[in-house]
């Protein structure tokens, strides 16, 4: 893969990182991976430190677990090939942020964490021929 370029911006009202890089043409069957590797290689590359990668609790998924300082972040990660049903993070509904606090609330307890500031991002990932989009938007519900 070819190694990625990353520039970042802030937007009004929100903090939003976002970045273009070059991605090779994928089938159907590596896209969801490709977003988790792509989301949490920039993530890195942001300074966060990535702590788990699809934790699972019960009936519920956690994309990716960071450290941020000493925030502790749940980050729901969405990528799409195309915006004709909106943008990635509008498919992060109210009820896919109960299970995404409900998995978190089992990480802390596993975990025995219970006086640590957390967090709840988003990176969505937008796919267009061989680019990819990425917004990182900070404290997303």
């Amino acid at each position: 893969m070819q190694q990625p370029y990353f520039s970042s911006s802030i937007l009004y009202k929100e903090i939003v990182i976002k970045s273009l890089v070059a991605m090779p043409l994928l089938n159907r069957q590596k896209w969801g991976k490709a977003g988790e590797d792509l989301a949490a290689h920039f993530l890195e590359q942001s300074g966060l430190k990535i702590l788990e990668r699809n934790f699972r609790f019960e009936r519920g998924e956690i994309d990716l677990i960071a450290e941020d300082g000493e925030e502790l972040v749940f980050i729901e990660v969405k990528a799409r090939r195309s915006n004709a049903f909106g943008a990635p993070e509008d498919a992060v509904t109210e009820k896919k942020q109960e299970q995404v606090h409900s998995v978190a609330d089992g990480y802390l307890f596993i975990h025995d964490i219970d006086d640590r500031p957390c967090r709840f991002d988003i990176v969505a990932i937008e796919f267009q021929n061989e680019m990819a989009e990425i917004r990182h938007i900070r404290d997303a519900f």
